[in-house]
């Protein structure tokens, strides 16, 4: 991967073609997540995160121009992002994202974003360093 988080994501999705494809910005706009030890799980989780963006915020990568096409497109960065986590075997990680996924949208809902975008920060730090099981999670 290069040091182009969100142009790789929007390549990745303009290979796929289809919607979001066409929904593309004619660049990414914003900052990446921070990198971390584990170059392999940069994309994912910048798809992650691109999904929680179209339901919450303002994707940098993607401008549908669409409600609807946000929360479809949301989810498909969802499930990209955690397909490709599973594709590496790492199923702590897969946890603690759907669990993240999980709390931000409680936290959105409860008027408390600012606990979800902590959240954020404890799981990528978490998945970037290979520790993502919660203490006192079982391990399979």
């Amino acid at each position: 991967m290069s040091e182009r988080p969100l142009a790789d994501l929007a390549e990745t999705l303009r290979a796929e073609g289809g919607l979001l494809a066409e929904a593309l910005r004619p660049a990414p706009e914003g900052e990446p997540l921070p990198a971390g030890e584990r170059e392999e799980v940069r994309l994912l989780l910048e798809a992650i995160r691109e999904g929680y963006e179209l339901h919450y915020g303002r994707s940098r990568v993607l401008d549908t121009g669409d409600p609807d096409l946000d929360l479809l497109g949301g989810d498909r960065l969802y499930a990209l992002g955690l397909e490709r986590l599973a594709a590496l075997g790492d199923l702590d990680a897969v946890r603690a994202l759907a669990d993240l996924i999980s709390e931000s949208a409680r936290a959105h809902a409860e008027g408390r974003p600012e606990q979800a975008a902590a959240a954020w920060a404890e799981a990528v730090r978490a998945i970037h360093a290979g520790s993502a099981q919660k203490p006192g999670a079982s391990g399979g």
